[in-house]
């Protein structure tokens, strides 16, 4: 499993009406060990979330049924692989 920083950019005139959609996506993606943790800028221009997946390819299906995507709040996106190797959330190596 990769892990993956997503970052995107909001249509602001369509975003408080699909939020609610929006966060429940992501919501049943974090139940299901899919996002690690996600949420929105502090000046509300965007949000950056981080997802684990097989690989971008599997990421990317995912993320396009996302509904900012879906219904045009996404302005500008940007998917990077991330590579963790310090934190408290990491595993223990045994």
């Amino acid at each position: 499993m990769a892990w993956f920083l997503v970052e995107i950019t909001y249509v602001r005139e369509k975003l408080e009406d699909v939020r609610p959609r929006h966060r429940k996506f992501l919501s049943d993606l974090a139940e299901q060990g899919v996002v690690a943790l996600g949420g929105p800028l502090g000046d509300g221009s965007g949000g950056i979330s981080l997802y684990q997946a097989e690989d971008e390819t599997v990421l990317l299906d995912v993320i396009n049924q996302d509904p900012y995507h879906l219904e045009g709040v996404v302005a500008e996106r940007s998917v990077r692989e991330f590579k963790p190797v310090i934190g408290a959330w990491l595993p223990k190596e045994a």
